[in-house]
């Protein structure tokens, strides 16, 4: 599956959207929604996403549009479009406005976040099926960690934030910075929670993997 956290979904079918934003959820992402091109715009546009599911059949403004306009600005959120099936010429002009990846509806969820998770590990620069880092592999299908032969098993949250640093190794990552990647746009963020997950994921991974650096965040795997 994937490799990540924070994933803007713009879909107007309302039942098709929930189905996606459920499963995604269950998945490990933080999923949030927008029913229409200026709201998904606004949002892709203010939030620092790890990708975005685009529907180009958006109302108010056409996913298309809302591509190139992003695209202007410089943003370059990795971005899945789906399409409707036969509509070969929509995926055409979707990789010319900047897409990274189509899917044709109707689809199978599981292809969805198979290509969903290629797609962010591409934009890491990571080519393997598996996020691996610091000594740990990570169980997408599980939500679990494994170091060696030893499997950890994870909350949902401690997932997130595992699979975020890992993914960044080296980097020096503020607790605000931690808190937008890794909860949804609908939940309250409260920065001081994440020095609580990091101690947890410390606890089960041991202390030496995840450095404090003292007035700017956290640092995994040493470094930066």
């Amino acid at each position: 599956m994937l490799c990540r956290m924070k994933i803007l979904l713009a879909e107007d079918d309302p039942a098709l959207s929930s189905r996606l934003r459920d499963d995604l959820a269950r998945r490990g992402y933080a999923v949030d929604v927008a029913a229409n091109g200026i709201d998904a715009e606004h949002l892709g546009t203010e939030w620092p996403y790890d990708a975005v599911i685009l529907d180009l059949g958006l109302p108010q403004r056409a996913g298309l549009d809302v591509l190139r306009h992003w695209r202007a600005r410089g943003n370059t959120v990795p971005v899945l479009i789906l399409t409707a099936r036969d509509a070969w010429h929509e995926k055409v002009a979707g990789f010319q406005a900047g897409a990274d990846d189509y899917l044709a509806k109707p689809f199978h969820h599981e292809e969805l976040a198979a290509r969903l998770g290629a797609l962010i590990r591409r934009s890491h620069a990571q080519t393997g099926g598996a996020v691996s880092a610091g000594g740990l592999t990570l169980d997408e299908a599980r939500q679990c960690v494994r170091a060696g032969e030893r499997s950890i098993a994870l909350s949902g949250t401690e997932f997130r934030l595992l699979r975020y640093f890992m993914l960044h190794p080296g980097e020096i990552l503020s607790k605000s910075h931690l808190a937008e990647h890794i909860y949804d746009y609908d939940t309250e963020r409260d920065s001081n929670v994440i020095e609580v997950h990091v101690n947890r994921l410390r606890n089960k991974l041991g202390p030496g993997l995840i450095e404090t650096r003292r007035g700017q965040g956290y640092v995994f795997g040493g470094g930066a």
